[in-house]
């Protein structure tokens, strides 16, 4: 993952609105929520939610798709899983395993936003 995609994400997931509705996907799942039901469970005004749902697009951690009349929002989990993997890649002198995290499945993987 590159430099500035890690920052860009990472950044998107500094404000506390934007981690709720992050975190509120991930617990979602694949299938992810409907914005009216994201709004609903975190009492947000819907132009609030798409302001801070268009910055983790932009970001390349959040994926959007059309069902019926209706938008579903999903926590794209590849480039989180990429995200993780970059922070921890260099852990423990190189050995993520003997921190605790799973060994990268490769380096300098890069994901597509």
């Amino acid at each position: 993952m590159e430099s500035s995609s890690i920052v860009a994400a990472l950044s998107s997931l500094a404000q506390e609105t934007r981690l709720a509705v992050f975190r509120t996907l991930v617990e979602a799942g694949p299938d992810g929520m409907a914005a009216g039901a994201i709004a609903e469970r975190l009492k947000l005004p819907a132009p609030t939610l798409s302001f801070h749902i268009a910055q983790l697009e932009r970001a390349g951690i959040v994926a959007s798709r059309r069902a019926g009349r209706s938008i579903m929002y999903a926590a794209h989990f590849p480039a989180m899983q990429a995200l993780i993997e970059a922070l921890t890649e260099s852990c423990c002198a190189g050995n993520p395993e003997a921190c605790g995290f799973p060994k990268p499945k490769s380096k300098r993987r890069k994901v597509a936003a």
